[in-house]
């Protein structure tokens, strides 16, 4: 059992295997939080029912003003694990869709409760199972399931040596969310995880398999493109540019106008390292800002 920070109490009841019987502990994983303490515990479901909630008396007690006082929770039926909605003011999520009442889990899925999200795992590799996902949650922005800052830098060096050594072009977008204060405080902090997700599924479906799309970090993104001109970079920007403007975004019945500002450079031979050629596209999004947004400046 991990430790847990002193807002998080875990009760145990367990119940003894079968004789004969293999004991599996499945278990949920915090895959994206807003409290950095609990990024990464492992939760192990040895009590039925696990309650998750703002109250105290919870069995994995969440912060948050989205997180009801008795949220939601985790019941063990026969061979399976559900996810029950205990009546939640915002509701409960699996893989990104609102649980009606409740839903059985399969291994691997998503739970959304609040701005936290938790990874459900099962089977007799869940040990395994655990330290690969800790593994990813080093590469893996756990709300949007693209990559992180971290892995946006290490390809980024490996793509600028490949193209110093092949004398080719490389280039990188950096891209954010127009008044992307104003939607959270418009349409709560809910809208704008949604927000930030289906941005980033919209920009997935339209890059290559070679281009490493990145969350920069809060609502700032970024993209590499390998074997691109200034052109080809500014031409992308464009589209994507205009594919979000034009995509309707809807969250719980609200309809959320969302723009982006893009900035594009271009691999120079001053440069000496990724951060040298992030800051210059960081600095070309923000003159596509200060122009007047929902722009691109290459």
């Amino acid at each position: 059992m991990s430790e847990f920070d002193e807002k998080t109490r875990v009760t145990q009841v367990v119940q003894p295997p079968a004789e004969g019987a293999e004991r599996v502990t499945d278990c949920l994983v915090v895959i994206y939080t807003k409290e950095p303490t609990l990024l990464g515990k492992r939760f192990v479901l040895e009590s039925t029912p696990t309650r998750v909630g703002r109250g105290a008396d919870n069995h994995v007690v969440l912060d948050g003003d989205s997180v009801s006082r008795r949220h939601a929770h985790f019941e063990r039926r026969s061979e399976s694990w559900l996810v029950v909605d205990d009546g939640s003011t915002n509701g409960t999520y699996c893989n990104d869709e609102p649980i009606s009442r409740e839903m059985v889990l399969k291994n691997g899925d998503r739970v959304k409760v609040g701005p936290t999200i938790f990874k459900f795992l099962s089977g007799a590799d869940v040990e395994a199972q655990y330290h690969e996902e800790i593994y990813r949650m080093t590469i893996i922005d756990g709300l949007t399931q693209i990559h992180n800052k971290r892995y946006l830098y290490e390809a980024l060096e490996r793509e600028i040596v490949r193209a110093r050594r092949h004398e080719r072009d490389c280039a990188i977008l950096m891209f954010d969310i127009d008044h992307f204060k104003r939607i959270n405080d418009v349409h709560g902090h809910l809208a704008g995880d949604f927000v930030l997700k289906e941005l980033a599924r919209i920009v997935q479906g339209r890059i290559r398999r070679d281009e490493v799309f990145a969350r920069y970090g809060g609502e700032e993104f970024a993209i590499i493109l390998p074997e691109t001109n200034i052109e080809g970079a500014a031409a992308l920007a464009n589209t994507l540019r205009e594919k979000v403007a034009e995509h309707s975004f809807v969250f719980q019945q609200d309809t959320i106008r969302v723009t982006i500002s893009v900035g594009a450079a271009l691999l120079a031979e001053a440069d000496r390292a990724a951060n040298e050629l992030i800051k210059r596209a960081d600095e070309r999004l923000y003159a596509a800002k200060n122009s007047g947004r929902n722009k691109v400046c290459a």
